[in-house]
């Protein structure tokens, strides 16, 4: 669980990045999450975007996602999620 000092920390640094995921109106499924997390090792930390023809809440499209990878939740601003996780092998990201 991440705190408040943390997540701040976090978005500063996300500014730069673009989104490298989008979920369209299939929503979130099994391959996705695996891209995701597999995205989130090597990163650490990345945004997904939820596109407009998306049929589902954006908040319940984080929900998924966060609980298919185990990532934690900086964000959710717009139609952007904003996720973080600990790599095990290519740490990049030393949180306050």
């Amino acid at each position: 669980m991440l705190t408040s000092k943390q997540k701040k920390y976090l978005r500063g640094q996300s500014h730069q990045i673009q989104p490298i995921f989008q979920v369209g109106k299939a929503g979130v499924n099994e391959n996705m999450t695996t891209q995701i997390s597999e995205a989130l090792e090597k990163r650490e930390l990345i945004k997904v975007s939820i596109l407009q023809n998306c049929f589902e809440d954006n908040s319940v499209v984080a929900d998924e996602v966060i609980h298919n990878t185990e990532a934690d939740l900086v964000q959710l601003i717009g139609n952007t999620i904003i996720l973080y996780k600990e790599s095990k092998n290519n740490k990049q990201i030393d949180l306050p």
